[in-house]
């Protein structure tokens, strides 16, 4: 059980270490949700974290075709310039 605290001009609360181990919280970002039936409070999820980790397990478990293999093999940037073309798009749904 625990209470607010006050620090400076906001409030607190102080979560103890074995509930910060437990729900992994140590050095995370965290992210408050309200609800209806208080407060959540959940480390931040970055965009496409643990895609790496999940791509090489999928990988190790059920390999790779030849075209994925020439995908996971390019590299990242290089100098080639792309052409988009002069398209223009329309979304009639605002009106």
């Amino acid at each position: 059980m625990t209470t607010l605290i006050k620090i400076g001009n906001s409030q607190g609360v102080r979560i103890p270490k074995a509930i910060i181990e437990q729900a992994q919280l140590e050095n995370k970002e965290l992210v408050f949700k309200i609800s209806d039936d208080g407060l959540l409070i959940q480390p931040l999820q970055k965009p496409r974290q643990g895609w790496k980790n999940e791509f090489d397990r999928v990988l190790k478990t059920k390999g790779a075709d030849q075209i994925d293999q020439e995908w996971l093999d390019a590299p990242l940037t290089d100098n080639e310039d792309w052409e988009w073309g002069n398209r223009i798009f329309i979304d009639s749904t605002f009106g």
